[in-house]
């Protein structure tokens, strides 16, 4: 069952870098929602929150309704799956080991639900599971990474910049296969990315970060016809010019 995932009031300071400043999002079950900004904004700081791979330093973050202070850490990450940017696949380990490697650790029967996640992400299980990481595209590294991470049936997905290293046709057929996936099992997402327009055909809402703040939340028709501040404005013209020039 998708779980809603929030954030409240969360600061948090890397030493002298504020990178949180009092940041509040919240997703609801099923819903897609991605953080946009420039490096620096506190995006992925943010998204690293839920799964405890950030505690931050004041502010309350729940997954499923529930403070995750009071939740183990593993069996937290069990929960969410996690699609970090360059996919975090070890390399020693086929294709199939390293899909079904969240459902080794939680004791759970690990060849057939690997294999239903390889065909979920497009990959054929017969072709693609003895493979190594090595012996793949950079897309098809990153359809295995979406596997894992959906392998164990999350209650919630988190994506951080999952699409971003990748060339534009492979990118968008990436973003496609993960939009039917998505659809299909209702699954609560949380998407990193500094591309609006990825955003804008992925989620239901987006939320602008800048400095460790929210500028700014809502579908990209609001943020286009009624930018929150200059910083919005300027964002949304870029990602509506860069869409404009592909069509010429």
């Amino acid at each position: 069952m998708p779980i809603s995932l929030a954030a409240h009031d969360v600061r948090h300071s890397f030493g002298a870098v504020l990178a949180l400043d009092g940041v509040s999002v919240d997703v609801d079950a099923g819903g897609f929602v991605a953080l946009v900004g420039e490096s620096g904004s506190g995006k992925t700081t943010l998204l690293r929150c839920f799964n405890r791979l950030v505690t931050p330093g004041a502010g309350r973050i729940e997954v499923g309704a529930v403070d995750v202070r009071g939740t183990d850490p593993v069996e937290l990450r069990r929960r969410l799956g996690y699609v970090p940017q360059h996919g975090g696949l070890l390399p020693h380990w086929t294709v199939e080991a390293n899909v079904g490697f969240v459902l080794r650790a939680s004791g759970r029967p690990e060849r057939h639900a690997a294999a239903e996640a390889l065909d979920l992400v497009g990959l054929a299980p017969a072709e693609f599971g003895s493979r190594f990481p090595g012996q793949l595209s950079g897309g098809q590294r990153q359809r295995v990474a979406l596997a894992r991470a959906l392998a164990a049936q999350p209650g919630a997905i988190l994506l951080d910049e999952p699409f971003g290293a990748l060339d534009a046709i492979t990118r968008a057929d990436i973003q496609n296969a993960f939009d039917q996936v998505r659809r299909r099992l209702g699954i609560t997402s949380l998407l990193v990315t500094h591309d609006l327009g990825e955003a804008a055909r992925l989620a239901d809402e987006i939320v602008v970060m800048r400095a460790g703040r929210v500028e700014q939340r809502g579908a990209m028709s609001a943020l286009r016809s009624a930018p929150a501040s200059g910083y919005v404005r300027a964002l949304v013209g870029r990602a509506v010019a860069s869409a404009e020039a592909l069509t010429q």
